[in-house]
């Protein structure tokens, strides 16, 4: 699902270009047509939004010089720029837009698992559109923000107990994670893209559940809250995860095939319905669907038993050669920002590549997570568009094939040991019950850098970039601490610390990192 906070930002996107190429193209459009006005990144964004930072309308701030220039090059006034959307009309129009089409599949698999009658979830969504206040819907994601990670790794072991939860000490602070592992699932050091990475593809059962009225009801506000702030949605196939068998030097395991939207509308309410019962104070008696769907620990391990999605995240480290004002050679570890438009962790840290584990064309041959996670390389890091599957269509047969590697994907892997790909860990996430394999990508030869460094670029899942060098322990230390964290996003970055620190020799100086589980 893809819509827009303000027509400007419907009409930037019309256009297919980033910020960052309407602003370039807005410049040169200034100078040629004699124009004072000019646009920054964060004033447009601003701009887009149709809101201040503190959540209130924009009104007569702009510049008139900015304002005549968008003007001039869209021809419509600055007020209907920065207006909204109407979204009821764009959940009543019927286009061959993805899109429209992606919603109205959300809304046809409501009616069905809901037992409704065709059409009665689009009136229903269309309904909670007009009463939306959007204000308000943006003061409710900002006291979502608020909600720190410690305080939801808390709530859920108050919910569940403390059994099998991964905590880190590092520099005397204890940490605390929504992560249940086991030790055996943890300092795995297993190579991803051999023979040892596998996971087969299981025949799907059809054991579909049918959602109760309360389970319903939050689907439809999701759908509803999702078209209004323009959350990215595209119902393409998830792998779920039917059984495990992980161990150091191997990840094994059985998966099934689900519709994204199957998540989407079930698993995926629980993180919003936490951070709610969270902001207030306490999760008795306000987490009616966790209640449902993963009311103890036994059914979170239930694998075979709940749709169980997840995700492969990974610590990535590249190494720099030394440097006159950096100092030494380390690796330039990559930490995210996400952004607001996406489905899970908006607004958190998180470690860089993070993805959902779901094929591209091939549902067989891309069950190994070491394919998820190059993808993710190619989609995040090095600006392969056509691999995103949120905004367009997926027309090549081999997305992956080496003739359409990116030009630092061709480098990487033109010889043996510029590229290390692991498994650090697994754990399933209690936020949502998530499966989680957590790894570490370590381009070794420095000399990436030295071609490739200016060209590593997040994509549109987030909305910041944080770089910090493996020599500066201290910092590392206050980035760990830091409540921003997604548990996932953490569990990750603290197992890659630690297995970075065994192979990265004089480049890394990190604060240790112990693991300790819940008994």
């Amino acid at each position: 699902m893809r819509t827009f906070r303000t027509v400007l930002e419907q009409k930037i996107r019309e256009r297919r270009e980033t910020l960052q190429e309407f602003i370039d193209f807005a410049e040169v459009f200034a100078r040629e047509h004699n124009e004072p006005g000019t646009i920054g990144k964060r004033h447009l964004q601003r701009l887009i939004a149709g809101r201040k930072a503190s959540g209130e309308p924009l009104g007569p701030t702009v510049q008139p010089a900015t304002a005549r220039l968008l003007e001039r090059i869209f021809e419509v006034g600055i007020d209907d720029l920065l207006s909204q959307p109407k979204p009821s009309e764009i959940v009543g129009r019927q286009r061959p837009e993805r899109d429209a089409v992606e919603l109205a599949a959300a809304l046809d698999w409501l009616d069905e698992r809901a037992g409704w009658k065709s059409g009665t979830s689009r009136l229903k969504v269309r309904a909670r559109l007009d009463a939306l206040d959007l204000g308000a819907l943006l003061d409710r994601g900002a006291r979502r923000a608020r909600v720190g990670r410690t305080a939801l790794a808390r709530a859920l072991v108050e919910y569940y107990g403390d059994q099998g939860i991964y905590r880190a000490i590092c520099a005397d602070a204890e940490i605390l994670t929504s992560v249940v592992s086991r030790a055996e699932w943890l300092d795995l050091a297993c190579p991803l893209g051999g023979a040892r990475g596998e996971l087969t593809l299981a025949e799907e059962t059809g054991d579909h559940r049918a959602l109760d009225e309360v389970e319903a009801s939050a689907a439809l506000s999701r759908l509803a809250e999702s078209v209004a702030l323009g959350v990215r949605f595209a119902n393409l196939p998830l792998y779920r995860l039917r059984s495990v068998d992980v161990g150091p030097g191997r990840v094994r395991g059985r998966v099934g095939i689900v519709p994204f939207v199957e998540y989407a509308l079930t698993a995926d309410l629980l993180e919003r319905e936490l951070i709610d019962a969270v902001g207030v104070g306490s999760i008795a008696r306000r987490t009616p669907l966790r209640d449902r769907r993963l009311p103890s620990l036994d059914a979170v391990h239930d694998l075979s038993g709940r749709v169980c999605a997840g995700g492969v995240l990974a610590l990535c480290a590249i190494a720099r050669p030394h440097d006159q004002v950096r100092g030494s050679a380390d690796y330039a570890l990559l930490v995210q920002e996400r952004s607001s438009q996406v489905l899970n962790a908006a607004g958190r840290l998180a470690v860089i590549p993070k993805g959902f584990h779901q094929p591209l064309t091939d549902v067989r041959a891309e069950t190994a997570v070491g394919a998820t996670l190059r993808r993710e390389l190619e989609e995040e890091l090095f600006g392969r568009h056509d691999v995103d599957t949120t905004v367009g269509d997926a027309r090549s047969a081999a997305p992956m094939h080496p003739s359409r590697r990116s030009e630092p994907m061709k480098w990487l892997t033109g010889a043996p040991g510029r590229l290390r790909m692991e498994c650090t860990g697994f754990g399933l996430n209690l936020v949502s019950g998530n499966y989680e394999f957590a790894s570490l990508v370590v381009i070794e030869d420095e000399e990436f850098w030295h071609r490739f460094g200016g060209q590593v670029e997040a994509n549109w899942e987030a909305s910041g970039l944080r770089l910090y060098s493996s020599l500066d322990g201290g910092l590392v230390s206050e980035l760990i601490s830091q409540e921003a964290w997604s548990n996932e996003g953490l569990f990750a970055l603290l197992q890659g610390l630690r297995r970075l620190s065994e192979i990265g020799g004089d480049r890394v100086s990190l604060p240790p990192v112990e693991w300790r589980l819940g008994d």
